[in-house]
Protein backbone atom coordinates (compact mmCIF):
# COMPACT_ATOMS: atom_id res chain seq x y z
CA UNK A 1 0.00 0.00 0.00
CA UNK A 2 1.70 3.35 -0.95
CA UNK A 3 2.69 6.10 2.00
CA UNK A 4 0.54 8.86 2.27
CA UNK A 5 0.50 12.22 4.06
CA UNK A 6 -2.45 13.98 5.15
CA UNK A 7 -3.06 17.70 4.76
CA UNK A 8 -4.59 18.56 8.21
CA UNK A 9 -5.78 22.00 10.27
CA UNK A 10 -8.37 24.05 10.99
CA UNK A 11 -10.87 25.12 8.55
CA UNK A 12 -9.93 28.08 6.09
CA UNK A 13 -6.09 27.61 6.64
CA UNK A 14 -5.43 26.85 3.01
CA UNK A 15 -5.48 23.22 3.01
CA UNK A 16 -7.16 22.29 -0.01
CA UNK A 17 -5.46 25.36 -1.74
CA UNK A 18 -1.84 23.55 -0.72
CA UNK A 19 -3.33 20.28 -1.88
CA UNK A 20 -4.58 22.07 -5.40
CA UNK A 21 -1.03 23.33 -6.11
CA UNK A 22 0.84 20.57 -4.96
CA UNK A 23 -1.37 17.52 -7.28
CA UNK A 24 -2.45 20.07 -9.82
CA UNK A 25 -5.92 19.15 -9.41
CA UNK A 26 -8.97 20.94 -8.95
CA UNK A 27 -10.68 20.36 -5.37
CA UNK A 28 -12.84 22.87 -3.84
CA UNK A 29 -11.59 25.37 -2.03
CA UNK A 30 -14.74 27.58 -0.91
CA UNK A 31 -14.20 29.98 2.23
CA UNK A 32 -16.24 28.27 4.78
CA UNK A 33 -15.69 25.72 6.95
CA UNK A 34 -16.01 21.93 6.03
CA UNK A 35 -16.03 22.73 2.44
CA UNK A 36 -13.94 19.39 2.14
CA UNK A 37 -16.22 16.60 3.18
CA UNK A 38 -14.49 13.35 2.14
CA UNK A 39 -10.48 13.16 1.85
CA UNK A 40 -9.47 14.14 -1.28
CA UNK A 41 -6.57 11.52 -2.64
CA UNK A 42 -3.67 13.05 -5.10
CA UNK A 43 -0.33 11.50 -6.47
CA UNK A 44 2.42 13.97 -6.28
CA UNK A 45 5.21 13.77 -8.22
CA UNK A 46 8.67 14.24 -6.58
CA UNK A 47 11.40 16.61 -8.15
CA UNK A 48 14.43 15.50 -8.65
CA UNK A 49 17.28 16.64 -10.43
CA UNK A 50 19.09 13.76 -10.61
CA UNK A 51 16.25 11.84 -12.85
CA UNK A 52 16.37 14.94 -14.96
CA UNK A 53 20.38 14.46 -15.29
CA UNK A 54 19.84 10.46 -16.28
CA UNK A 55 17.29 11.46 -19.15
CA UNK A 56 19.21 13.94 -20.80
CA UNK A 57 22.38 11.28 -21.21
CA UNK A 58 20.56 8.12 -21.38
CA UNK A 59 17.75 9.88 -23.61
CA UNK A 60 15.10 7.51 -22.74
CA UNK A 61 11.96 6.83 -24.69
CA UNK A 62 9.71 7.62 -21.18
CA UNK A 63 10.96 9.31 -17.87
CA UNK A 64 9.10 8.60 -15.03
CA UNK A 65 9.08 10.10 -11.45
CA UNK A 66 8.69 8.73 -8.43
CA UNK A 67 5.61 9.57 -6.59
CA UNK A 68 3.47 9.31 -3.13
CA UNK A 69 0.18 10.17 -2.06
CA UNK A 70 -1.04 13.28 -0.10
CA UNK A 71 -4.62 13.40 1.67
CA UNK A 72 -6.54 16.58 1.62
CA UNK A 73 -8.45 16.38 4.90
CA UNK A 74 -11.41 18.58 6.17
CA UNK A 75 -10.65 21.27 8.84
CA UNK A 76 -10.70 20.31 11.80
CA UNK A 77 -12.66 22.38 14.89
CA UNK A 78 -12.29 22.75 18.92
CA UNK A 79 -14.45 19.68 20.14
CA UNK A 80 -13.49 17.09 17.13
CA UNK A 81 -12.21 14.62 19.50
CA UNK A 82 -16.00 15.06 21.15
CA UNK A 83 -17.27 14.41 17.68
CA UNK A 84 -18.06 18.26 17.16
CA UNK A 85 -17.99 19.06 13.07
CA UNK A 86 -17.96 15.86 12.20
CA UNK A 87 -14.34 15.21 14.15
CA UNK A 88 -14.63 11.85 14.42
CA UNK A 89 -14.74 10.77 10.96
CA UNK A 90 -11.96 13.22 10.36
CA UNK A 91 -9.66 11.98 12.78
CA UNK A 92 -10.57 8.57 11.32
CA UNK A 93 -9.04 9.69 7.98
CA UNK A 94 -6.01 11.31 9.78
CA UNK A 95 -5.78 7.70 11.13
CA UNK A 96 -4.88 6.50 7.86
CA UNK A 97 -1.87 8.92 7.06
CA UNK A 98 1.38 7.86 7.56
CA UNK A 99 2.31 11.57 8.04
CA UNK A 100 0.94 14.49 9.07
CA UNK A 101 1.07 18.27 7.41
CA UNK A 102 -0.44 20.92 9.89
CA UNK A 103 -1.47 24.08 7.39
CA UNK A 104 -1.28 27.44 9.36
CA UNK A 105 -2.95 30.43 8.75
CA UNK A 106 -0.37 33.00 8.80
CA UNK A 107 -1.49 35.59 6.51
CA UNK A 108 -4.84 38.18 7.62
CA UNK A 109 -7.72 39.01 5.03
CA UNK A 110 -10.92 40.17 5.71
CA UNK A 111 -12.44 38.35 2.56
CA UNK A 112 -11.59 34.65 4.12
CA UNK A 113 -13.19 33.58 7.31
CA UNK A 114 -11.40 32.46 10.45
CA UNK A 115 -13.23 30.01 12.59
CA UNK A 116 -12.11 31.92 15.36
CA UNK A 117 -12.46 35.07 13.98
CA UNK A 118 -8.74 36.22 14.31
CA UNK A 119 -5.42 35.13 13.37
CA UNK A 120 -3.62 33.12 15.81
CA UNK A 121 -1.30 30.29 15.11
CA UNK A 122 0.11 29.34 18.56
CA UNK A 123 -3.98 29.34 19.56
CA UNK A 124 -4.90 27.32 16.14
CA UNK A 125 -1.94 24.82 16.49
CA UNK A 126 -2.66 24.12 20.10
CA UNK A 127 -6.46 23.55 19.00
CA UNK A 128 -5.61 20.80 16.38
CA UNK A 129 -2.82 19.38 18.67
CA UNK A 130 -4.77 19.13 22.00
CA UNK A 131 -7.84 17.13 19.40
CA UNK A 132 -5.19 14.49 18.24
CA UNK A 133 -4.15 14.49 21.79
CA UNK A 134 -7.29 13.86 23.36
CA UNK A 135 -8.45 11.33 20.74
CA UNK A 136 -4.96 9.65 21.70
CA UNK A 137 -5.68 9.46 25.52
CA UNK A 138 -8.96 8.07 24.67
CA UNK A 139 -7.13 5.37 22.67
CA UNK A 140 -4.84 4.82 24.94
CA UNK A 141 -6.93 4.21 27.76
CA UNK A 142 -9.11 1.81 26.00
CA UNK A 143 -5.86 0.02 25.20
CA UNK A 144 -4.78 -0.05 28.96
CA UNK A 145 -8.17 -1.44 30.24
CA UNK A 146 -7.49 -4.27 27.48
CA UNK A 147 -4.21 -5.42 29.05
CA UNK A 148 -3.76 -3.82 32.45
CA UNK A 149 -5.66 -7.33 34.36
CA UNK A 150 -3.51 -9.49 31.64
CA UNK A 151 0.06 -8.05 32.99
CA UNK A 152 -1.16 -7.28 36.63
CA UNK A 153 -2.55 -11.28 37.13
CA UNK A 154 -1.26 -13.25 34.44
CA UNK A 155 1.87 -11.43 34.08
CA UNK A 156 2.16 -12.10 30.32
CA UNK A 157 5.59 -10.46 28.56
CA UNK A 158 4.00 -9.02 25.73
CA UNK A 159 1.29 -7.09 28.05
CA UNK A 160 3.93 -5.80 30.55
CA UNK A 161 6.21 -4.87 27.95
CA UNK A 162 2.76 -2.98 26.20
CA UNK A 163 1.79 -1.45 29.75
CA UNK A 164 5.07 0.08 29.98
CA UNK A 165 4.78 1.82 26.81
CA UNK A 166 1.34 3.23 27.50
CA UNK A 167 1.95 4.60 31.03
CA UNK A 168 4.50 6.55 29.46
CA UNK A 169 2.38 7.71 26.30
CA UNK A 170 -0.14 8.68 28.68
CA UNK A 171 1.57 10.35 31.65
CA UNK A 172 2.74 12.57 28.51
CA UNK A 173 -0.51 13.03 26.97
CA UNK A 174 -1.74 14.07 30.39
CA UNK A 175 1.20 16.70 30.43
CA UNK A 176 0.56 17.89 26.73
CA UNK A 177 3.54 16.62 25.39
CA UNK A 178 3.02 14.33 21.87
CA UNK A 179 3.33 10.78 21.71
CA UNK A 180 5.88 11.67 19.34
CA UNK A 181 8.03 13.50 21.69
CA UNK A 182 7.55 10.99 24.73
CA UNK A 183 10.79 9.49 25.89
CA UNK A 184 10.81 6.08 23.91
CA UNK A 185 13.56 3.77 22.65
CA UNK A 186 13.19 3.11 18.94
CA UNK A 187 11.76 -0.53 19.40
CA UNK A 188 9.03 1.26 21.99
CA UNK A 189 8.30 3.53 19.16
CA UNK A 190 8.15 1.21 16.56
CA UNK A 191 6.07 -1.35 18.88
CA UNK A 192 3.51 1.95 19.24
CA UNK A 193 3.64 2.34 15.63
CA UNK A 194 2.40 -0.79 15.10
CA UNK A 195 -0.26 -1.92 17.53
CA UNK A 196 -1.62 1.61 18.69
CA UNK A 197 -2.57 3.59 15.33
CA UNK A 198 -1.71 7.09 17.65
CA UNK A 199 -2.42 10.60 16.08
CA UNK A 200 0.41 12.17 17.97
CA UNK A 201 3.17 9.88 17.29
CA UNK A 202 2.94 10.07 13.14
CA UNK A 203 5.65 12.38 12.62
CA UNK A 204 4.79 16.04 11.45
CA UNK A 205 5.63 19.12 10.07
CA UNK A 206 4.34 22.36 9.81
CA UNK A 207 3.34 24.29 6.64
CA UNK A 208 2.93 28.50 7.85
CA UNK A 209 0.65 29.63 5.00
CA UNK A 210 1.88 33.26 4.84
CA UNK A 211 1.00 36.38 2.74
CA UNK A 212 2.56 37.52 -0.34
CA UNK A 213 4.39 40.58 1.71
CA UNK A 214 5.71 38.69 4.83
CA UNK A 215 7.20 35.42 2.41
CA UNK A 216 9.51 38.45 0.53
CA UNK A 217 10.79 39.29 3.98
CA UNK A 218 9.79 36.71 6.62
CA UNK A 219 12.14 37.55 9.22
CA UNK A 220 9.99 40.16 10.12
CA UNK A 221 6.13 38.18 9.78
CA UNK A 222 5.17 38.16 13.25
CA UNK A 223 2.75 35.06 12.51
CA UNK A 224 5.63 32.89 10.99
CA UNK A 225 7.85 33.44 13.36
CA UNK A 226 5.45 32.40 16.21
CA UNK A 227 4.92 28.85 14.02
CA UNK A 228 9.26 28.57 14.01
CA UNK A 229 9.06 28.93 17.88
CA UNK A 230 6.48 26.68 18.47
CA UNK A 231 7.85 23.57 16.50
CA UNK A 232 11.17 24.41 17.45
CA UNK A 233 10.12 22.79 20.87
CA UNK A 234 8.45 20.22 19.57
CA UNK A 235 11.81 19.64 16.85
CA UNK A 236 9.13 20.20 13.82
CA UNK A 237 10.44 21.53 10.67
CA UNK A 238 8.34 24.56 9.93
CA UNK A 239 8.30 25.29 5.74
CA UNK A 240 6.68 28.89 4.88
CA UNK A 241 4.60 29.00 1.55
CA UNK A 242 1.73 31.59 -0.14
CA UNK A 243 -0.50 28.57 -1.10
CA UNK A 244 -2.16 31.20 -3.18
CA UNK A 245 0.90 32.40 -5.14
CA UNK A 246 1.82 28.55 -5.46
CA UNK A 247 -1.41 27.78 -7.24
CA UNK A 248 -0.97 30.26 -9.63
CA UNK A 249 2.77 29.24 -9.92
CA UNK A 250 1.42 25.52 -10.37
CA UNK A 251 -0.78 26.61 -13.30
CA UNK A 252 2.40 27.90 -15.35
CA UNK A 253 4.21 26.35 -17.94
CA UNK A 254 7.65 24.72 -16.63
CA UNK A 255 9.10 27.57 -18.73
CA UNK A 256 7.37 30.48 -17.29
CA UNK A 257 7.70 29.23 -13.71
CA UNK A 258 11.12 28.24 -13.86
CA UNK A 259 11.18 32.49 -15.13
CA UNK A 260 9.39 33.24 -11.94
CA UNK A 261 11.37 31.53 -9.46
CA UNK A 262 14.17 32.97 -10.76
CA UNK A 263 12.93 36.93 -10.75
CA UNK A 264 12.08 35.75 -6.85
CA UNK A 265 15.66 34.61 -6.77
CA UNK A 266 14.65 31.29 -5.84
CA UNK A 267 15.61 27.88 -6.73
CA UNK A 268 12.71 26.11 -5.96
CA UNK A 269 8.83 26.31 -5.37
CA UNK A 270 7.92 26.69 -1.69
CA UNK A 271 6.29 23.36 -3.10
CA UNK A 272 8.85 21.51 -3.95
CA UNK A 273 10.15 22.22 -0.42
CA UNK A 274 6.78 20.75 0.61
CA UNK A 275 7.15 18.41 -0.76
CA UNK A 276 11.15 16.95 -0.98
CA UNK A 277 10.11 17.46 3.16
CA UNK A 278 7.08 15.22 3.13
CA UNK A 279 9.31 12.53 0.92
CA UNK A 280 11.68 13.00 4.38
CA UNK A 281 9.02 12.71 6.57
CA UNK A 282 7.47 9.39 5.22
CA UNK A 283 11.40 7.91 5.49
CA UNK A 284 10.93 7.10 2.12
CA UNK A 285 14.06 7.81 -1.09
CA UNK A 286 14.60 6.79 -4.52
CA UNK A 287 16.41 4.37 -6.34
CA UNK A 288 16.96 4.72 -10.17
CA UNK A 289 16.49 2.13 -13.42
CA UNK A 290 18.25 3.39 -16.54
CA UNK A 291 18.08 2.81 -20.34
CA UNK A 292 17.16 3.95 -23.35
CA UNK A 293 13.61 2.74 -22.87
CA UNK A 294 13.19 3.72 -19.64
CA UNK A 295 14.42 6.19 -16.84
CA UNK A 296 12.44 5.72 -14.00
CA UNK A 297 12.93 6.67 -10.25
CA UNK A 298 11.72 4.35 -7.57
CA UNK A 299 9.70 4.72 -4.32
CA UNK A 300 11.34 3.19 -1.28
CA UNK A 301 11.29 2.79 2.62
CA UNK A 302 14.68 3.71 4.56
CA UNK A 303 16.02 -0.21 5.29
CA UNK A 304 14.58 -1.75 2.48
CA UNK A 305 17.03 -5.01 0.76
CA UNK A 306 17.87 -5.31 -2.74
CA UNK A 307 15.28 -8.12 -3.07
CA UNK A 308 12.36 -5.76 -1.70
CA UNK A 309 13.13 -3.22 -3.47
CA UNK A 310 13.17 -5.66 -6.80
CA UNK A 311 9.77 -6.52 -5.66
CA UNK A 312 8.61 -3.09 -5.99
CA UNK A 313 9.17 -3.44 -9.65
CA UNK A 314 7.66 -6.75 -10.21
CA UNK A 315 7.08 -9.38 -8.08
CA UNK A 316 9.30 -11.79 -9.74
CA UNK A 317 12.08 -9.84 -9.65
CA UNK A 318 12.08 -10.49 -5.90
CA UNK A 319 10.74 -14.45 -5.92
CA UNK A 320 13.90 -15.16 -8.52
CA UNK A 321 16.03 -12.55 -7.78
CA UNK A 322 19.83 -13.42 -8.53
CA UNK A 323 22.02 -10.70 -7.91
CA UNK A 324 21.75 -6.70 -8.20
CA UNK A 325 24.20 -4.63 -10.60
CA UNK A 326 24.40 -1.58 -8.60
CA UNK A 327 26.37 1.78 -8.98
CA UNK A 328 26.07 5.13 -7.34
CA UNK A 329 24.12 8.44 -9.16
CA UNK A 330 27.07 10.85 -7.79
CA UNK A 331 29.56 8.64 -9.63
CA UNK A 332 28.31 8.49 -12.94
CA UNK A 333 27.56 12.21 -12.61
CA UNK A 334 31.45 12.94 -11.84
CA UNK A 335 32.33 10.46 -14.28
CA UNK A 336 29.82 11.28 -17.30
CA UNK A 337 29.34 7.63 -18.20
CA UNK A 338 27.70 4.18 -17.69
CA UNK A 339 30.99 3.04 -19.44
CA UNK A 340 33.23 5.32 -17.28
CA UNK A 341 31.52 3.93 -14.29
CA UNK A 342 32.56 0.44 -14.81
CA UNK A 343 35.93 1.18 -15.72
CA UNK A 344 36.20 2.94 -12.71
CA UNK A 345 35.66 -0.52 -10.89
CA UNK A 346 32.60 1.38 -9.58
CA UNK A 347 30.13 -1.33 -10.67
CA UNK A 348 29.02 -3.79 -7.74
CA UNK A 349 27.38 -6.59 -7.54
CA UNK A 350 25.18 -7.07 -4.67
CA UNK A 351 23.10 -9.89 -2.86
CA UNK A 352 19.52 -9.85 -2.17
CA UNK A 353 19.87 -8.68 1.71
CA UNK A 354 22.03 -5.71 0.40
CA UNK A 355 20.16 -2.41 2.13
CA UNK A 356 19.43 0.31 -0.96
CA UNK A 357 20.75 3.37 -0.36
CA UNK A 358 19.40 6.81 -1.87
CA UNK A 359 20.64 7.29 -5.52
CA UNK A 360 21.37 3.72 -6.17
CA UNK A 361 20.97 3.04 -9.79
CA UNK A 362 20.31 -0.59 -9.97
CA UNK A 363 20.02 -3.59 -12.79
CA UNK A 364 18.67 -6.63 -11.54
CA UNK A 365 19.29 -10.38 -12.37
CA UNK A 366 16.26 -12.69 -11.58
CA UNK A 367 15.09 -16.41 -12.93
CA UNK A 368 11.41 -17.46 -12.46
Amino acid sequence: MPLKAGIVGLPNVGKSTLFNAITNSQVEAANYPFATIKPNTGVVVVPDERLDFLSDLFKPLKTIHATFEFYDIAGLVRGASKGEGLGNQFLAHIRECDAIVQVVRCFESNEIIHVENSIDPQRDIETINFELALADLDTVEKRIAKVENKARLAKDKEAVYEMAILAIIKENLNRGISARNAPLSSEQISYANKNFHLLTLKPLIYVANVSEEDYADLSIAKHYQEVVRIAGQEKAQVIPISCEIEYQLSLLSKEDRREFLKEMGASESGLDKVIRATYRLLDLATFFTVGADECRAWTYKNGSSASQCAGIIHTDFQKGFIKAEVYSYEHLFHLGSELAVKEAGKLRIEGRDYLVKDGDIMFFRFNV
